[in-house]
């Protein structure tokens, strides 16, 4: 469609939507009182992905070829994708701001003191530097740049992701309510847009460049990618906040004391078992340790060196041992219903410690000790004992 000075197609149409989708998604999170830094650092995000698509909304409506003063406006600066991301899972994990925030900031920061530099010279002479040595050799290296820290940045998400499970499972029986799955999800929506732009990158070096219209699909899926983290990670803006640091586990061993962690292990997994605290959907590792009148460190070290499992698997494993029980006695509830009597907090998670106990999903377990001629395809249906 044409509109005087301007061409609103259909690019310009789905780039313009998604930019305004994103913007309003980034004040939403920014106005958000719960989680704030990473709601923050989110509401960063979209906004620099809305400005990332902006030169080509307008481009596609024909914006440059009318106003070329708008050559090297600040509206894209890719560099600060990976920052912002980074800050955003980090955020999440430990509800503050990366450390050394500034030297993230670096690089893009000097791209945008870049554009504006370029920005603000007489027309001629930007126009000039733009289809010159802008084009023929600044262009590039942003571009190369921007593929290293948005891979760089993945890869730094990948290890704060790993760290996140594992404290989580060191300390909350229902780590699945927790960011881990959400951050996860980042870390695939970052991955799914870094191949993107690869696959552009290579496809313009073979044949020696494309053009504006034949970058459509990058910025098509940049697009989906925005709104994908704007609308999902406002579902997810209410998150747990991040745990607490635990205490200190006792210093019994280095004054000579060698305690005996398997003793303890077992009565702590007897009392745990008798008292019936592992039906407790939200049960944490200092929750626990109150009911035994320990510290966190002490509780913790005895699950991992005595029972030789985190607290999530502990915890888990005596849910699924409750499921058996009441599976062996015949019940006939829903399985998922048994689940979350029993304290699981997901379907997920139900089906993972059950089948890490047992060695079977809980379907043919029910099976089994119902039709004892029944035999399941795969491996065989084990208990561990302890």
């Amino acid at each position: 469609m044409t509109g005087g000075w301007f061409h609103f197609g259909w690019r310009t149409a789905l780039l313009g939507a998604a930019i305004l989708q994103c913007l309003a998604l980034a004040i939403a999170l920014a106005r958000e009182v719960r989680n704030r830094t990473a709601n923050r650092f989110l509401a960063a995000t979209l906004i620099v992905i809305a400005g990332v698509l902006t030169p080509y909304a307008i481009g596609f409506a024909g914006a440059y070829d009318r106003f070329r003063w708008l050559t090297f406006a600040p509206f894209s600066l890719p560099l600060a994708l990976g920052p912002v991301l980074y800050g955003y899972a980090y955020a999440l994990a430990s509800g503050a701001p990366p450390p050394r925030l500034r030297w993230h900031l670096a690089p893009p920061l000097a791209q945008a003191s870049y554009f504006l530099f370029c920005f603000a010279l007489p027309e001629p002479v930007k126009w000039s530097w733009y289809v010159g040595g802008h084009r023929a050799w600044v262009s590039p290296v942003l571009t190369g740049l921007g593929l290293v820290s948005l891979a760089a940045y993945a890869l730094a998400i990948g290890r704060l992701l790993r760290r996140r499970r594992r404290r989580l499972a060191e300390q909350r029986s229902d780590d699945d309510a927790h960011s881990a799955v959400w951050l996860s999800r980042v870390l695939l929506a970052v991955l799914s847009g870094l191949v993107v732009e690869c696959w552009f990158w290579v496809w313009s070096t073979l044949v020696g460049g494309i053009s504006f219209f034949q970058e459509t699909g990058m910025y098509l899926a940049l697009a989906l990618v925005g709104v994908y983290l704007g609308v999902a990670g406002w579902r997810q803006a209410a998150l747990p906040a991040p745990l607490a640091a635990t205490e200190p586990a006792d210093t019994e061993a280095e004054v000579g004391q060698a305690p005996d962690w398997a003793a303890i292990g077992a009565d702590i997994a007897a009392r745990t078992r008798q008292a019936g605290w592992w039906r407790e959907p939200d049960l944490s590792l200092p929750g626990l340790a109150r009911r035994l009148g320990a510290n966190s460190g002490r509780v913790s070290r005895a699950i991992n060196l005595g029972l030789g499992v985190n607290f999530s698997t502990f915890v888990n494993g005596l849910r699924a041992e409750a499921v058996a029980d009441a599976l062996r006695a015949g019940s006939k509830q829903d399985l998922l219903d048994l689940a979350m009597d029993m304290g699981f907090s997901s379907k997920a998670s139900f089906n993972r410690a059950f089948r890490a106990r047992f060695g079977a999903p809980p379907s043919d377990y029910r099976r089994r000790v119902s039709d004892p001629a029944f035999s399941a395809d795969g491996p065989e249906l084990r208990r561990e004992a302890g």
